[in-house]
């Protein structure tokens, strides 16, 4: 990972999250659930965020992947 990302960021490495991990977008807070995938993009439900193809960004905004944020599960 990279410093320039924020403290809880994806930042790309993949070992921070885990097949269900939800992540949220740091700049229109859209959530991207691999349970339900993403329809703008027809990801498939079940799809785990580091699956994603390299051109996938958020469906709102366009952030790029790098700058989603990590969703602690309580």
């Amino acid at each position: 990972m990279n410093e320039h990302f924020f403290g809880g960021s994806y930042g790309g490495d993949a070992s921070k999250i885990g097949p269900l991990t939800r992540l949220e977008c740091k700049i229109c807070w859209h959530v991207y659930d691999p349970a339900l995938g993403d329809a703008y993009w027809q990801i498939p439900p079940g799809t785990p965020f580091s699956d994603l193809p390299d051109h996938w960004t958020c469906p709102e905004c366009d952030s790029a992947r790098a700058g989603f944020m990590v969703i602690e599960e309580t």
